[in-house]
């Protein structure tokens, strides 16, 4: 069930950032890069893979990159308490966007 409230989370968040402009990204982009960096740290740690720098394409790219890497670590399977701490970084991450 933990899987499904992480992605859940990441459609909210998803759905709240997808269509800002420019200007609302401006103070708003760095904390979200910071998430997905997060996240692909979590899913590389989970898969014994190598952390990698994730790249800041663009500010309108990072609602894409958000889902790539949170599929990413569901696919390298989090315990429930791990997903569900993902789940809940993104959570607060959209109440501090709001």
């Amino acid at each position: 069930m933990s899987t499904e409230q992480l992605k859940r989370a990441v459609e909210l968040l998803v759905n709240q950032v997808g269509h800002w402009t420019p200007e609302r990204w401006r103070d708003r982009g760095e904390p979200v890069h910071r998430l997905i960096q997060g996240l692909a740290d979590r899913a590389a740690d989970l898969a014994g893979g190598q952390r990698r720098p994730v790249p800041r394409l663009s500010d309108p790219a990072l609602p894409d990159q958000l889902r790539v890497v949170v599929s990413d670590l569901i696919a390298a399977g989090p315990s429930a308490e791990q997903a569900t701490a993902a789940a809940d970084e993104i959570a607060t991450l959209r109440t501090l966007l709001t």
